[in-house]
């Protein structure tokens, strides 16, 4: 099958679910979606590894024992492509069941008619408890389609042996904090004092917002891209001072397993998701290993805003969602609301992730991560709340667009384009 753009995705939507509207109905050996159906098979779309291990088997073993002759698969999928992966199979007749999506994304899919309908569902699966910035990120015109499933906010990871090499104490502002990487980088050849891929747009946000301007603002019915406003401006020459003055990473790479040259040795400072943390100390026998020998040297902050205070830093997380064409939506609701129940959540709240149920809040702990968490999480922000925000991601724009800010070229310049290429989505 063709992969379909997200403007495409609501008719190409629309135009599955009619056929399987008018196809002939499964026999319940098959999947008649009636939550009594035996031999079926539920597959859980996660994305990355960010869901841990136990949260993984307690989801299938937990399912599997409910609704005996029933199966679970879990396939994870990459970050990486995942919107235009998704617009396929979510609208093909072998789209999975339950699929993981970001928080940035769910607008597409949502307004599309991809998701089923949860309205009825909602009390069930948590209602007021739920996050209620992710359930207004999952819901369109006036329904209920995705549910949150994990939050988080971005906080800097630091090696604590280099403040102490060079008398360095953790910054009270983000002037501090860029000056704290330059110093580490400038007495460390080879070491990205501030570790800063140049497709990593999603950490050069703070710098936009903490001097005043935005990605995009709604205005008289249109959306007015802003990284060609003076404040913007500000911001993105910071950026390109610590991605040309505190950071050796790749220019044209992206922030995907920091872990490994956290590990070597070559980071200073590291801003990624609070989970981030069970990366850095996976066991030397994991998929993906860390270093748990550098717990002792492993420092968290809350990254500082321009004035003091915690800075406003993207807010990361997940929804979830059952498809509009499972053939066994009855039974992929029950696996959704296992992963809603307090069980589950307190799995994710263990390890770094801010669970969906406020009520559950206090499951990251008291230590200094979870004050970091709990810092940077109150000032977090969401990209603009646009159904074709996703394709603005999909397309790759801003990761183009800091991949060319990384290699020195004029910002002023590079803003003006990148608002061109915004507005021309978004509306």
């Amino acid at each position: 099958m063709r992969k379909l753009s997200i403007v495409a995705l609501g008719a190409a939507a629309a135009i599955a679910l009619a056929g399987c509207a008018s196809a002939e109905a499964p026999t319940p050996g098959e999947g008649s979606g009636d939550g009594a159906t035996n031999g079926a098979e539920i597959r859980v779309w996660l994305v990355g590894s960010d869901t841990p291990q136990e949260a993984r088997d307690y989801l299938k073993e937990t399912f599997e024992a409910e609704n005996p002759g029933n199966t679970l698969v879990i396939e994870e999928q990459a970050w990486g492509g995942l919107v235009d992966k998704l617009t396929t199979s979510l609208s093909g007749s072998d789209s999975p069941d339950v699929v993981e999506v970001g928080n940035t994304q769910a607008a597409a899919f949502t307004s599309a008619g991809a998701f089923l309908d949860l309205t009825g569902d909602y009390e069930a699966l948590g209602g007021d408890d739920l996050l209620p910035g992710f359930v207004e990120a999952g819901s369109f015109d006036g329904a209920f389609y995705a549910a949150p499933y994990y939050s988080g906010a971005r906080v800097v990871f630091y090696d604590t042996a280099m403040y102490e090499e060079l008398g360095l104490t953790v910054p009270a502002t983000l002037d501090e904090y860029i000056a704290n990487g330059v110093a580490i980088a400038e007495a460390n050849p080879g070491v990205s004092g501030i570790y800063f891929p140049g497709q990593d747009w999603y950490n050069a946000l703070p710098y936009i917002w903490e001097n005043g301007g935005e990605i995009a603002t709604f205005e008289n019915g249109e959306w007015v891209p802003g990284f060609s406003s003076p404040a913007a401006l500000a911001g993105l020459e910071q950026v390109q001072r610590v991605m040309t003055d505190a950071s050796v990473a790749p220019k044209d790479g992206n922030e995907a397993e920091a872990q490994v040259p956290y590990c070597a040795g070559s980071i200073g400072h590291l801003s990624a998701p609070s989970w981030f943390k069970w990366s850095i100390l996976a066991p030397a026998d994991a998929d993906a290993p860390g270093c748990p020998e550098k717990e002792a040297t492993l420092g968290v902050f809350a990254l500082p805003g321009l004035d003091g205070g915690p800075a406003q830093v993207f807010a990361g997380g997940s929804n979830i969602a059952v498809s509009a064409n499972s053939a066994n939506p009855e039974l992929a609701k029950k696996a959704l609301a296992i992963m809603l129940s307090e069980e589950y959540q307190t799995i994710l709240g263990s390890t770094g992730l801010v669970p969906a149920l406020v009520s559950l809040g206090d499951t990251i702990g008291s230590d200094e991560t979870a004050q970091a968490i709990s810092a940077a999480a109150s000032r977090a922000k969401l990209t603009p709340a646009s159904p074709d925000w996703a394709e603005v991601e999909a397309a790759g724009v801003l990761q183009d667009f800091f991949v060319k800010v990384a290699q020195g070229g004029d910002v002023a310049q590079l803003a003006a384009d990148v608002d061109a290429r915004i507005a021309s989505i978004l509306n």
